[in-house]
């Protein structure tokens, strides 16, 4: 991706005109270019996103056929929560992983973390790959395969998050924002080719086993690309500092008060406000992947005859819309402050989930679902493009941890919530069972991004109209 397209070159301000912007809450819409260093980190890191979210992506598109060859087939409810189960497996031991590699990256640095975590990713398609079926030997298939699902949840978590905070802490502000949104790209890309290759594999009569082979060599490529990496500065003055208060608190081991001091001043405090935002704004992404990729799927097999290949290119066109659908985002956000596009979006996913049901109740073809699906998947409740405004909010010394612990919590919840409560709630309620959780979720969206606008007003980084 040419990063020139996120950057214009950097106009003479004279401070007097710096300090006027600021005292009116104007942002700084300046982008000084990125120098030859930093385009490559980020060149390679979205290298390497994409390779992640292909492989973690993989599986998910592929399920409606992998589902019945490595679970037992059972009646159609059974089967509805097995395929949930099979889904949350990437999710649900994701805050373990948060936790594991959040450590990593705050204790031994963000390259190291990023490197283990496209290993781990790569390893776990290569068993994957060459995992026997349920028919041959049973439910021992149904177990590896979900162990490799959440190993690849736990790989995943460290993966996008440490990309993310290398690049806000490599780029300054505010040419961070569409330069950790392109992450997003990357990923969106990655989805596509995840899905494009599991179209050609199904729809070619290949082995599925050759996709998980390519999954399993892209993955290793990306390891060994991102050895290239040099650490953060941030982390680096981090280990610095750290060092620093060693040799002070050895130093004053014999004053209590003054070794309370540097205690004090090294710790830095996030209020709890700020982390519920967090966790709050993560909500929202399951919800809008959920319904556009997995919820709609049965519809289309039994509403309108589709079979698993006829669902795994439905899907692969969504996914084309939803990488184009970043890039606007992303290229958005070097003009329009990010939370102001997530507010926006916000609002109109509130409306628009308001009304669903009704639509669902209306749809009488395939292509009038498509189109329900792109709003769907271009309005998505992600943080794309604002990501790097969060992590700016989160302390440094913590940064790592604070950010994937809050981002698996919330994802792995509202996968749960999202995938095994719609099948009872639709049971229920028929299609008015979705107001239950679309409506209380897209405005626990809005709350998090009004709260990350008072923090960014304070300082000084957000426009006023």
């Amino acid at each position: 991706m040419n990063l020139n397209f996120f950057y214009s070159k950097k106009l003479p301000l004279s401070p007097e005109t710096k300090s006027d912007f600021q005292s009116q809450g104007k942002s700084m819409w300046f982008f000084a270019p990125l120098n030859r260093e930093q385009k490559e980190a980020v060149s390679l890191l979205q290298v390497g996103t994409f390779l992640e979210y292909f492989d973690l992506m993989l599986y998910v598109h592929m399920a409606v056929v992998l589902n019945d060859l490595f679970f037992p087939i059972t009646d159609p409810h059974t089967a509805s929560l097995m395929a949930a189960f099979a889904f949350c497996s990437t999710f649900v031991f994701r805050p373990i992983g948060a936790l594991i590699f959040g450590w990593m990256g705050d204790h031994l640095g963000r390259k190291s973390t990023l490197i283990a975590t496209t290993i781990l990713m790569s390893l776990s398609c290569i068993v994957m790959a060459n995992l026997p079926t349920y028919a041959q030997i049973g439910i021992t298939a149904t177990w590896i395969v979900t162990f490799c699902r959440m190993a690849q949840g736990m790989s995943s978590m460290g993966e996008i998050i440490g990309a993310e905070i290398y690049i806000a802490e490599s780029v300054g502000c505010p040419a961070s924002y569409p330069a950790v949104a392109s992450l997003g790209v990357a990923s969106a890309l990655g989805a596509m080719g995840a899905v494009g290759v599991a179209a050609l594999v199904t729809s070619f009569g290949l082995s599925w086993r050759l996709a998980f082979w390519v999954g399993a060599s892209i993955a290793l490529v990306g390891a060994v690309a991102r050895t290239r990496l040099r650490e953060t500065p941030a982390f680096l003055e981090m280990q610095r500092k750290w060092m620093k208060k060693q040799i002070h608190e050895m130093n004053l081991e014999g004053d209590p008060i003054r070794g309370a001091e540097v205690n004090a001043t090294w710790k830095e405090p996030v209020a709890l406000k700020t982390l519920v935002a967090y966790f709050l704004i993560f909500c929202g992404n399951p919800l809008s992947f959920y319904l556009t990729f997995i919820y709609f799927n049965q519809t289309l097999k039994d509403q309108f005859g589709y079979t698993s290949e006829d669902v795994i290119t439905h899907n692969f066109f969504l996914t084309v819309i939803m990488l184009f659908a970043s890039v606007f985002w992303t290229f958005l956000s070097s003009r329009i402050h990010p939370l102001r596009i997530l507010k926006t979006r916000g609002t109109v996913v509130f409306f628009m989930m308001a009304v669903m049901p009704f639509l669902i109740m209306v749809i009488t073809n395939p292509v009038q679902l498509f189109v329900m699906q792109i709003f769907i998947v271009v309005l998505t409740l992600g943080s794309l493009p604002a990501d790097a405004v969060f992590i700016y909010h989160l302390p440094m010394y913590s940064r790592f941890t604070y950010a994937s612990f809050l981002y698996a919590i919330a994802r792995a919840l509202m996968y749960i919530v999202t995938s095994f409560g719609l099948v009872y709630l639709v049971d229920c309620f028929g299609v008015f069972g979705l107001w239950f959780i679309t409506l209380p979720i897209t405005t626990a969206f809005l709350y998090g991004v009004r709260i990350f606008e008072g923090l960014e007003r304070k300082r000084k980084c957000y426009p006023n109209l």
